[in-house]
């Protein structure tokens, strides 16, 4: 067993991560973990949240981890600290930092490569010490830390697992347990810890496993004596990514097998047990059995947990694991706060403000990066958002055949003559890293050459299994009728992640500033016009009384959102199942409120969103629709 001030202690824990929860919630959020009945939080540390750009540290606003700590200190909750490098967590490459990926030569991440671990070593030099003072053995609420996660499926090099140990102990100190977390299968659990007592191994499996057999096995991989049984992620729900069904695991169901670990005394952590939004870019996204069954997770990550994305626990779940953990409890639990307040503040008008690419002018920007061959977002110094990719080429009478055998993710291509810059571009076709093909370019008439534009999204990085290394743009040569085309002009446009709230992007500030601006040339109201064209739209909306609400994008087709200059992520409800963006009260202000969308397709034909009181999980295409979809692959899980 676990023994806490010389007496036994069960965790009966739960992950909530403060990343992924505006901070003004952060309280509100552990108070009902606390009312569940749990006793520790775990939370990872995404490093990229941390260090986006290398050597700029971030330890602010939603990444101000140190206030998140001393919070949990304060309403008497202990933490697990899943301390990185990696993460995994359904999070932009696991939590490791983009620019890693830029590095040259080519790092290999999770490994005992020296390149990589000079940087850990420097990033932990950083962390680790701002921590130690929040140790359970220096009066902080920090009594466990976890060195890596679920290792075992990925690799098998012990030479970087003791490193992590030893970095770690030299910042830590001995008296901290230190643990690894691995599937509770012989094979991950030998090739992911450390067998004896360097390292605490514990356990993940699925919910509906029998938890007692690998419980046993935990123990082989423990020092004699020292494998108290915990399941260190007892799933509560699970992920979903975009086109697929929301998931939903049976409340009862959860709850007996919670029962079946707690009646023997086992401990257990709730995953998750709030999971919140992943704000800006950094959702991630999973494989299937290659790298191009690729599959980027929602916005929202409310993980059918049993406090839900706004903080519900008005729910089935909530009150069913509550009610086995209070049979286990040693003390009477917390009463269980109300639900918040939710309010939708209407139909929001919209109006065009302008085209993306009438915001662009490559021949005067100073960020254009030019190259004989298309190179990665990560090698032009961007980490998020999109890059535009321009050449130019002689059109042919009867057309010609593009293909980019590699583009992650997602490629909108565009056409228009050289020498006519007031016409619109015009609109191609869209190339997939999922469903990846050639497409025809139609013959364009033009005095001279034609000019050639790719609109690359950056869909969220791999956070999990063996093609992790997931740089993002082009990243082969571009093919027109088989041969190579050279000479490239790459701009990128990386727009504002959750983090960077104090360097707005210009872009998002001039789309801003066109709505109180415009005339009626200005407005663009086309509101029939079908061209598949990213354009900005830009609303106000009042609010009187300041409460979380919903965007709902119901009729709208894909892209990003900006409430008060804060990206509240991306949406997608033509593919769906989500059709609302979760906005937390803290992010609006009494009085007017700005709403930017940058739609990459189409809009809704009559120019509005709304601001709605519930979550909606129910949008994407009929079923006619998906049969004839360029995209439904991706809807496969």
């Amino acid at each position: 067993m676990f023994w806490k001030d010389g007496e036994p202690f069960r965790i009966i824990g739960g992950d909530l991560h403060y990343f992924r929860v505006h901070p003004e919630y952060w309280e509100d959020r552990l108070l009902r973990a606390k009312a569940l009945g749990l006793n520790t939080i775990q939370t990872y540390v995404p490093w990229n949240l941390h260090e986006p750009r290398q050597g700029h540290r971030v330890f602010e606003g939603i990444a101000d981890i140190i206030s998140f700590l001393k919070l949990c200190k304060k309403l008497d909750l202990l933490v697990m600290l899943r301390a990185g490098p990696y993460i995994c967590g359904e999070w932009d490459l696991g939590g490791f930092p983009a620019w890693l990926l830029a590095e040259e030569p080519a790092i290999r991440l999770r490994s005992s490569d020296p390149a990589f671990l000079d940087l850990v070593e420097k990033w932990w030099g950083i962390l680790l010490p701002k921590i130690s003072p929040l140790l359970y053995s220096n009066g902080g609420p920090i009594i466990m830390v976890q060195i890596e996660n679920e290792f075992g499926s990925y690799g098998d090099d012990k030479a970087y697992l003791h490193y992590l140990v030893k970095l770690a102990r030299g910042h830590l100190g001995d008296d901290i347990l230190l643990y690894t977390t691995d599937g509770g299968a012989r094979e991950t659990l030998g090739k992911g810890t450390i067998p004896g007592d360097a390292v605490f191994s514990a356990v993940d499996f699925t919910t509906g496993d029998d938890p007692w057999p690998i419980f046993k096995l935990q123990k082989e991989f423990n020092a004699p004596g020292k494998s108290p049984p915990l399941s260190a992620e007892f799933y509560t729900g699970w992920l979903t990514h975009w086109g697929e069904k929301i998931a939903s695991t049976d409340a009862t169901f959860t709850a007996t097998y919670l029962e079946k670990i707690l009646s023997m005394n086992g401990s257990a952590v709730l995953y998750m047990a709030h999971g919140g939004t992943n704000f800006g870019f950094y959702s991630g996204a999973n494989t299937g059995s290659n790298e191009a069954d690729y599959k980027p997770d929602l916005t929202s990550y409310d993980y059918d947990a049993p406090i839900r994305e706004s903080g519900d626990v008005d729910n089935a779940k909530y009150k069913a694991l509550r009610r086995v953990i209070a049979k286990h409890s040693t003390e009477p639990l917390a009463s269980i706060p109300p639900d918040n307040e939710k309010m939708g503040y209407g139909h929001i008008e919209i109006d065009k403000v302008s085209f993306l690419y009438d915001m662009i002018d490559m021949k005067d920007l100073v960020d254009v990066v030019e190259s004989e061959n298309p190179i990665s977002m990560e090698a032009i110094g961007q980490m998020f958002g999109f890059v535009l990719y321009a050449s130019e080429y002689n059109p042919k009478g009867n057309g010609s055949v593009l293909s980019i055998p590699k583009v992650h993710d997602r490629a909108q291509v565009f056409i228009s003559c050289t020498e006519d810059s007031a016409k619109r571009p015009t609109y191609v076709d869209v190339i997939t890293r999922w469903s990846n093909r050639p497409i025809n370019l139609p013959y364009l008439k033009c005095e001279s050459k034609n000019k050639l534009f790719i609109l690359v999204e950056n869909m969220g990085r791999l956070n999990y299994g063996p093609y992790m290394f997931d740089r993002k743009g082009i990243l082969s040569s571009v093919y027109l009728d088989s041969r190579p085309l050279y000479k490239w002009k790459m701009l990128p446009i990386p727009l504002q992640n959750l983090n960077e709230a104090t360097q707005i992007n210009p872009i998002i500030l001039n789309a801003q500033k066109g709505l109180p601006k415009r005339s009626a040339q200005k407005k663009l109201k086309d509101k029939k016009n079908s061209v598949l064209e990213p354009a900005f739209y830009t609303g106000h909306f009042s609010v009187d009384k300041v409460r979380d609400t919903y965007i709902s994008f119901r009729g709208w087709s894909k892209g990003i959102a900006y409430v008060n200059e804060i990206n509240i992520g991306r949406f997608w409800p033509s593919i769906g199942p989500q059709c609302n963006l979760y906005v937390p009260a803290p992010m609006l202000r009494q009085g007017e409120n700005t709403l930017v969308i940058l739609e990459l397709e189409s809009p809704n034909t009559d120019l509005f969103v709304s601001s709605v009181d519930h979550p909606d999980f129910t949008c994407g295409p009929t079923r006619s629709a998906l049969r004839k979809s360029r995209e439904h692959r991706l809807l496969s899980s």
